[in-house]
């Protein structure tokens, strides 16, 4: 199953980014969503088995957020220049969706940072960052666990001798199937591609 998942995110990541075509079990703090008990497709990362932990210290694995769209990113919490303006972006986005989209989407940061960045770390991170509990969920994975996602999202990252991360600034939309359906890379930039995609993966 991993290999077949493998293949159909090396040619996803590899086509154009594009506008999301017209194609949300949640955290514990969110109305769990309408779920389908039906196998996701091979271009689905809830196929990943990966198990992760939230900032409340919680055991999650990606197909909890099934039924419901989902923007990701990977960030680290120490970071002084692009994560917090990736952060800035997605609450950019967030405040841009109407407010039934709003509240079935669920906001996923993943920390590339599996030393420093423990439960604990993230949760001071999410009162730092302003991050209120019902729509944001903050990872901390195993480093082969954050390699693989990083992989399959397309994101590069690189720590220096510093303990610093050079990486990708990549936001991505998952639909309620876990599928890509829209990366926007960079900082600051246009936001309404995005939040249309949000907006049609949350009907």
């Amino acid at each position: 199953m991993k290999t077949k998942l493998l293949v159909a995110f090396s040619a996803l990541t590899l086509a154009p980014l594009a506008r999301a075509a017209d194609t949300p079990a949640a955290c514990a703090c969110c109305a769990a969503p309408q779920i389908s008990t039906a196998p996701v497709t091979d271009r689905s990362l809830f196929q990943l088995d990966a198990t992760w932990t939230t900032d409340a210290g919680q055991p999650i694995q990606l197909a909890s957020f099934r039924g419901r769209p989902v923007v990701l990113t990977m960030f680290f919490a120490s970071c002084t220049y692009a994560c917090p303006i990736i952060v800035g972006d997605l609450q950019r986005i967030r405040a841009a969706l109407p407010a039934d989209a709003r509240a079935k989407t669920q906001f996923v940061l993943v920390s590339f940072d599996s030393a420093r960045d423990t439960p604990t770390a993230l949760r001071a991170y999410r009162t730092r960052a302003n991050l209120d509990g019902t729509g944001w969920t903050l990872l901390h994975g195993a480093p082969a666990d954050v390699q693989e996602l990083a992989m399959l999202l397309g994101v590069k990252y690189k720590q220096d001798a510093s303990g610093q991360f050079s990486h990708s600034n990549l936001i991505t939309v998952l639909n309620a199937e876990g599928e890509i359906v829209h990366q926007r890379p960079g900082l600051q930039g246009e936001i309404a591609d995005a939040v249309h995609a949000i907006t049609v993966a949350a009907k």
